[in-house]
This record gives structure tokens, sequence and C-alpha cells, in this order.
């Protein structure tokens, strides 16, 4: 396994460019960069940027992956880029990506299924939205990657959907079993399936055969009247234990790649304004949404909350409030990956999972 980093929250990513978040997180000693999709490399395909990139990460030894974006087609309206790519031709833009990255043999893509919103509640995730169910968008979603299966499989790739805040493990790994395990795979973000009142333990065991790539994550969750709310800590600092997710992870892949993903420095770093997610366990609407979800899984996922609590009673990790409250800025947030690196180097060194790290010092 190589440790690296997703380059969408990368610090100053869009002063640096793809070229310099590579070479600034070599020089860090990570190992390789996970860009969100295709196009952050190269906005128009260009093969000479592409082949830049690819070049870049060849030189310094790093691992280098991508993505398509949002394979919802109730949310491709989000990101016009995949349409416009492909002069208004969806499935064409998507086919130009994939052959694009398949040039670079860039073959293992991260895809999603839709993007977090900014309104109060369930409705944060487009898995509650009023205007279609969340039963006919996974229809639909199957139905584009239906489409998109050929495509992959004659390049040799695999579309892998990311454990992304509205959508269940249980729900990707059917549609990876009714799409094809040859086309396309998993994307596991180890903190979005608490999202989900899933226990990210349990939910690694449910994924793991069909892991391609990662966002390695953490975060805690807080009693709120309403629910639980969802608040990313660096790793270690949250609720996400590595030391029961890697091995479960290395068996199945053990050459899969760890990307950290961290927390995004916000446009002013003096007064940060963490999104408040909230989880609405309470809210029957909530229960209904989650068929998959067993009592004794979420009795686990409560004892995790629990656990999580007496490590802020203590005062072991700040509060919800202190740590909104702070500031976060640059300088911040690579103290964020520096914890975050040693947490990870830490559990795997403990559990005998082989990490690889490039050369270099945090």
């Amino acid at each position: 396994m190589k440790l690296g980093i997703d380059g969408l929250k990368f610090p100053d990513a869009r002063k640096l460019g793809p070229l310099g978040i590579l070479t600034k997180a070599h020089d860090a000693g990570l190992s390789g960069v996970f860009f969100r999709t295709i196009l952050d490399l190269s906005p128009t395909l260009d093969t000479g940027e592409l082949r830049r990139a690819q070049d870049t990460a060849d030189e310094y030894g790093m691992y280098l992956e991508a993505g398509l974006g949002k394979v919802n087609p109730y949310a491709l309206p989000e990101t016009p880029e995949i349409r416009a790519i492909g002069d208004g031709d969806t499935v064409l833009g998507f086919r130009r990506m994939m052959e694009a990255s398949a040039t670079i043999d860039c073959r293992e893509l991260w895809v999603a299924t839709a993007s977090h919103k900014p309104y109060p509640g369930r409705f944060a995730y487009d898995r509650f939205r009023s205007d279609i169910s969340w039963t006919d968008q996974l229809i639909a979603i199957e139905k584009l990657l239906m489409k998109l299966a050929p495509i992959a499989r004659d390049l040799g790739i695999h579309l892998n959907l990311e454990t992304h805040e509205e959508i269940t493990s249980f729900e990707l790994v059917r549609l990876v079993e009714a799409v094809g395990p040859d086309v396309t795979g998993i994307t596991f973000d180890t903190a979005n399936v608490l999202q989900r009142a899933e226990h990210p333990v349990w939910a690694a065991k449910r994924v793991a055969p069909y892991v391609r790539q990662t966002h390695i994550k953490d975060a805690g969750l807080f009693r709120d009247p309403e629910g639980l709310l969802f608040q990313m800590r660096p790793n270690g600092g949250g609720m996400v234990n590595l030391e029961h997710i890697l091995p479960i992870l290395a068996d199945a892949n053990p050459d899969v790649n760890l990307s950290l993903e961290i927390r995004q420095v916000p446009s002013n770093p003096a007064r940060p304004s963490p999104t408040r997610s909230l989880i609405s366990i309470h809210d029957p609407h909530w229960i209904d949404g989650h068929p998959d979800l067993t009592a004794e899984e979420l009795l686990a996922f409560m004892h995790l909350v629990q656990q999580f609590e007496q490590r802020l009673e203590s005062g072991e990790i700040p509060t919800h409030a202190a740590y909104g409250a702070a500031p976060f800025g640059v300088e911040e947030a690579w103290n964020y990956i520096t914890e975050s690196v040693q947490y990870v180097q830490d559990a795997a060194a403990t559990t005998g999972v082989a990490l690889t790290t490039a050369a270099g010092a945090l």
C-alpha cells in the first residue's frame, strides 16, 4: 500500500496546479495524488498536459489517480463540464474522459452519485430529494453505468463508486454486482459511511472485495437535539479506527492506494464555517430511508458515538464548537496532514500492514 493524498483539498491546490501539487506532495513524503477528475489534470484533455502530469508522477515514483465525476443523471446538471467535454453528448463526454485517462494508464477512476448540499437536515442529501425518489435515482445510476460499462471494458478501466455521503455501502455493493466487478469497483471513504449510520469496520468488511481506491478520512459525531452532527477531524482524532480497517483492506487488495482526504481550507481561514452536516437519526423519514441498516449495526454505531463522547469528556479532543471556531488556514492544514500521516503510519506498523511512503519528511 502507498500513502498519498486527495488533490482537491490539498493546501493551495488552485495556486499550485496539478504539477505543483505532485511536487509539493512528493516533497512532503507522500507517495501519490488522487485527482478528482481527469479534467483537473487538463480541462481540455490535452494529451501533452496529461502526459506531463503522468511523467512528473513517474519521475517521483508516485501513483497518480483520477476520476470522472457524478454518474447520477439527476445530479449531472451540477457538473456541466462532463457534457461540455462531449460537445453536448454526455456519454461521449464520459468516453472522451475515459479514453484520455487510458492514454496515461490511469485506469482506476473515481465516480460518485451526488454531492452534499447546504440545506438543513436530511435535505442536504440527494437521498431525500422530494422531486425524485432515491430508488429511482439508483435505477438511473445503474442504467448510466450500464451504458459506460462497454467503454470501460474495452479500455480496461474500473469506475469506482465512492461511499459518498448520500449512498450506503449496501447499495454500492449491489450496484457493483449488477453492473459487473470487471468494470466497476468502490472508492472507500472511511468516514462518509458514518453519515449513513454505518459502522466503519462493518462497512469495510462489506465493500473490501470491491475496493480499488480510497479516501482515508476521519470524523467525529456530536449529539444534537435533531440527531448527530458530523465534523471532519485529522485521522486518529475521530471515530474511524484504522487499526481495524487497514488489515481488512490489505487482505482484499494489498496494492490499493491510501489517499488522505483532509479538511479544506476555507476562503476566510480566520472565520471558518464548517458545514453543519446533520444525521437526522430521530426523523422517521430518515429511518425509513435506510432499510438495510440492522438494529445490530445501529447499536454498534451508537457505541462508537459513546466512545467518542468519552474522549470529549476527558478533554483528549476538542469539542465541536471549539474545533469549528478555531482558525484553519494553510499552516493548520499541513498540521492536519502531518497528524493524519503519523496516525496512518502507526496503525499500519501496529497491524503489520506494509505501507510505502515517498522519500522526504513532513
